[in-house]
């Protein structure tokens, strides 16, 4: 404990030192006035120049650097505003030296863009393109847009398709290299609140420069360059710069038969970083049909979904027709409106509105085989004791939901940034559902439950963000404070009929009502403060310091009552749980960096990070109370080598220290389910889990040959796992019942390891795209009933081929075949054991006809095995569409038909720790759409200030 006192201390010791102008009692002399002067080299055709070298000279200044990807060059603390500058860059005509005289007060110098000529020296019939089509940046995959074609007045999402490593879904979804992209930003802002299917189903394709995926660390990680925790994966479009700024309103209806109908308004203003948007949706559809979307029900080789899932260890969907396993239909309209801009020189504002309703209706029908493991040497009966379930469901679900976030970014000077985001949420759910539950086998019984439930949860928050730069580059501080309050307030009204038998033929039974009311009331409030400290210790390394704290405090009340013949109401203290806790946790992290060199091909980060933490809590109920406190050290570790800009390997540890919940530590009998009681073990660890990702990416320009692995692994010690033990009940007239009681403990060697690949090959001037991708994962879990442990090891492998093949401008079809194969072994459930295949052939295309007539269709074909055949009937699903542009292709009248052969199906299999469940939901799906659509338009450029050159960031941004 002295040691790490001595180590904070002179921690905070030397960031107070570093962070002093001077000495106390001393004058020095004052400095003299340097300003910052930066510019921009383009290319004839207004693209930047990469690694061009700027020599800034003068009679007090004598600097060298190089242009950054984006073409930008930045000159600190220059002493002299007379100087001379030379560009210089291989393949192009160097730049006369041209001598510069500047206003002297002026600190921060923005010249006019700087063009260089291409020199004119060719060999024979070599084309050579110094900007290749696919970039890796750090933590950024950057494609370059005009590489690669698609028809006038495409959308974003068409062009999507056409670039290697991406998979595009019919309602927007987008995967690049197998890991999903969560959100989407328009030049590097976020766009309409995020929304990534409204963005790349509206934006067109023609105003789109470049298409960026990044690795997402959060606002702070983005102005102070410490990354913590796992990035979000985020698609930013960067817009060009003849085409940034527009107005724009896509507008869309549709009706069918059985009450189908869809309608739609998009319009959005961009202006560089201002960007107005109104988005509204009222549509009656079936889930898991391939949607129209915004382009006349393209579903761009997507529509086909069988044979895609089984990569969550042990879950398979053995679906056809759909990229989704659920049926049912869903009647949803949502409304939002955004509004970002500069409202003065040193304040943006982004204000978000968004609204949604949706009810959803299904019918499902699963079978499930339910297992327990019994010990030999007891009087129990056998080992491997099944339970065979049938149940079937109808459910009624209404959410509604309001979202307000307001952002406020101030520079309030040039070393100080303060950015405040207020946020509003609410939510309301209303549910009923219907089951009927049928087991036999270990397990006798029937089960007839009807269920409503009612939920509103207002949330209220607020984040403050302030950083400091110090006249040293690269030296700054930060601080962040979030504040969340949360106040969900439920009721459940059951109303169950159990039959109980006591023998195969059903001839004795008990019969048990429950009629209850359980309201529960949860307060949630969180706190997290963090502070960040960067210290440049050389041009290509520093050091990082961050300390965190993160406060969770829970306020939870359940209380049941039950319904007497007369409507009386009686609480039952027996199945009341009332309780409170919090989690307090703390981070101290120092790490070092090195790698801040633009040209440096070497990265890495090594460091360490403490983490105290203490839960506490009290059972008001019991009146028992519990205080626990751990300590854990967690390693930093980041590596990262670039061979190119276009060839890049990136290997990733982490460490993440899990502290059980309330619920699974709370030493009582929690009996609120009387069929499945819980009792939670005081004595549980802190699960601590190792995660190790590596990434490799090679992209060959002159081959068009882009492949990449992803290697993921992870490792958990003192995981917290369950317990089931099935408890005996000798119920009235000689009725024997099983309930299910849950315990925990603590258990190492769980992991999981999984690998996916990805190979695009483009022939023909990218004509022809052919695209190889597969996953394998092996999944290794453990679980115990009635007190002994069963290893579950669940192997999942995918493979899939797609290619992509566009001869000509009319003409395009994208065949796809997929295998999946899942196989789960027990060691002591051994009648849990699955093996399920999925061969899934999928094709999708469409032809265009005398140039304004469009014909669309999709057909996929699964086989499956392991799943029982009264559940899947392999169908054969047909979908298909006819298009006429109007005014330009500005227009257009479509019409759809889906699942022509009335086939199709979603079942899905979950494999869970004592359990193998197959779901089929109810599928409408064949129907018939008219819709008509129209899409407004006009974009220019974008013009500088005062009559200079645009400048922007790497990511779009205008400055």
């Amino acid at each position: 404990m002295k040691k790490i006192t001595l180590l904070l201390t002179l921690i905070f010791s030397s960031v107070f030192l570093f962070a002093q102008d001077s000495p106390k009692g001393q004058n020095p002399p004052p400095p003299l006035p340097t300003r910052e002067i930066s510019g921009i080299v383009k290319d004839s055709t207004d693209l930047g120049v990469i690694g061009a070298t700027v020599s800034l000279t003068s009679d007090k200044d004598t600097l060298k650097t190089s242009t950054n990807a984006d073409g930008i060059f930045i000159f600190k603390n220059v002493k002299s505003a007379t100087y001379t500058l030379l560009v210089q860059s291989i393949g192009y005509t160097a730049s006369k030296p041209v001598r510069y005289k500047q206003n002297d007060a002026i600190p921060r110098i923005v010249m006019d863009p700087i063009t260089l000529k291409e020199e004119k020296n060719q060999l024979n019939e070599v084309v050579i393109n110094g900007t290749p089509s696919i970039t890796y940046k750090t933590d950024t995959v950057e494609y370059k847009a005009s590489d690669y074609i698609v028809r006038k007045n495409a959308t974003v999402d068409e062009l999507l398709k056409k670039m290697e490593g991406m998979e595009v879904g019919t309602d927007g979804t987008v995967t690049h290299q197998g890991q999903t992209l969560t959100k989407a930003k328009l030049n590097g802002k976020e766009y309409l609140g995020g929304d990534l299917a409204n963005a790349i189903k509206n934006l067109p394709a023609e105003i789109v420069e470049k298409i960026q995926v990044v690795d997402d660390y959060g606002d702070q990680a983005a102005r102070t360059g410490v990354k913590d925790g796992d990035p979000e994966k985020i698609l930013n479009i960067t817009t060009r710069t003849d085409k940034s700024v527009g107005n724009m309103a896509n507008i869309n209806v549709g009706a069918g038969n059985n009450k189908r109908f869809e309608s739609g308004l998009f319009a959005t203003r961009v202006s560089g970083n201002q960007t107005i948007g109104v988005n509204g949706r009222f549509n009656n559809t079936v889930n898991g049909v391939a949607s129209s979307g915004d382009n006349g029900g393209n579903s761009g080789g997507n529509s086909g979904g069988g044979g895609r899932g089984g990569n969550n260890g042990g879950n398979t969907n053995a679906n056809s027709g759909s990229s989704s396993g659920s049926g049912g239909t869903t009647q949803a309209g949502n409304g939002s409106f955004s509004y970002r801009d500069k409202v003065s020189k040193k304040v943006e504002v982004n204000l978000n509105y968004g609204f949604s309703s949706t009810d959803v209706n299904s019918l499902n029908n699963s079978t499930a085989k339910r297992f327990a493991a019994i010990d030999p040497n007891s009087d129990a009966p056998p080992v491997d004791n099944v339970t065979n379930e049938v149940k079937n469901s109808i459910a009624d679900n209404l959410t509604k939901s309001h979202n307000i976030r307001l952002e406020i970014e101030a520079e309030l000077d040039s070393n100080n940034f303060l950015k405040v985001i207020p946020t509003f949420r609410y939510n309301s759910t209303n549910n009923s559902r219907l089951d009927t539950i049928f087991q036999d086998g270990f397990n006798h019984r029937d089960e007839f439950s009807k269920n409503s439930s009612k939920n509103t949860r207002p949330q209220v928050g607020a984040t403050i963000f302030y950083q400091h730069l110090f006249s040293k580059p690269r030296r700054n501080i930060s601080a962040q404070v979030e504040l969340n309050s949360n106040n969900q307030d439920a009721e459940q009204v059951q109303d169950s009929r159990y039959i109980f038998y006591t023998d195969i033929a059903e001839t004795q039974r008990r019969d048990s009502l429950v009629n209850r009311i359980i309201a529960r009331k949860n307060l949630q409030d969180n706190y997290r403060g963090s502070l960040t400290y960067v210290e440049p210790l050389s041009l290509n390394t520093q050091l990082e310091f961050n300390a965190q704290i993160n406060y969770n405090g829970y306020d939870n009340t359940a209380t049941t009552r039950n319904i007497g013949p007369n409507g009386n109401l009686a609480v039952i203290d027996s199945l009341s749980n009332i309780y409170d806790y919090s989690f307090t946790q703390g981070r101290i992290a120092l790490n070092y960096r090195y790698g801040m060199d633009r040209n440096s091909k070497v990265r890495f980060s090594l460091g360490l990070t403490a983490v105290p933490a203490v839960l506490s809590g009290t059972k008001l109920s019991l009146g028992t109370t519990t205080q626990r406190n751990s300590f854990n050290m967690i390693p930093i570790a980041r590596f990262e080598y670039l061979w190119s800009r276009q060839h890049k390997l990136q290997i990733n540890y982490s460490g993440t220290a899990v502290e059980p919940t309330f619920d699974q530590i709370q030493p009582v009998r929690d009996v609120s389910n009387p069929q499945n009681p819980i009792v939670g073990n005081p004595d549980l660890l802190a699960a601590f889990t190792h995660t190790i990702n590596a990434n490799y990416n090679n992209y060959i320009a002159n081959s068009k040959l882009n492949y990449s692995v992803n290697l993921n692994g992870t490792m958990t010690d003192n995981a917290v796992i369950r317990n089931t033990v099935q408890i005996k009940q000798s119920l009235a007239g000689g009725v024997t019942n099983y309930i299910n009681e849950t315990r925990y403990l603590n258990q190492n060697g769980i992991y999981r390891i999984n690998a996916n690949y990805s190979v695009n090959k483009q022939l023909n001037d990218r004509k022809y795209n052919l695209a190889l991708s597969g996953s394998v994962s092996y999944d290794h879990r453990m679980s115990m009933t009635n007190g002994l442990q069963n290893n579950t090891n669940v192997l999942t492998m995918v493979e899939r081929f797609g290619p992509r093949i566009n001869p000509t401008e009319w003409f395009e079809i994208n065949p796809n075949v997929s295998y999946n194969h899942t196989k789960s072994t027990n060691s002591l459930l051994t009648n849990a054991n699955s093996n399920t295949n999925t061969l899934a052939l999928n094709v999708d295309g469409r032809v265009y006809l005398w140039d304004t007539y469009l014909f669309g269709y999709s057909a996929s074909k699964n086989y499956v095995r392991g799943i029982s055949s009264n559940l899947t009937s392999n169908p054969f699903v047909i979908n298909m569409y006819v298009e006429k542009e109007l005014f330009d292709r500005r227009g257009k009248i479509t019409f759809q038909a889906f699942d022509l052969l009335n086939q199709n199906n979603f079942v899905n299999q979950d494999v869970s720790d004592n359990a193998i469940i197959d779901t089929r939901s109810n599928a409408l799906s064949r129907y018939f759409m008219v819709r008509l659509s129209m899409r407004l338009q006009k974009w220019t450029g974008a013009k500088g200030k005062n009559g200079r050159g645009i400048m922007r960031r790497g990511d779009g941004s205008f400055m």
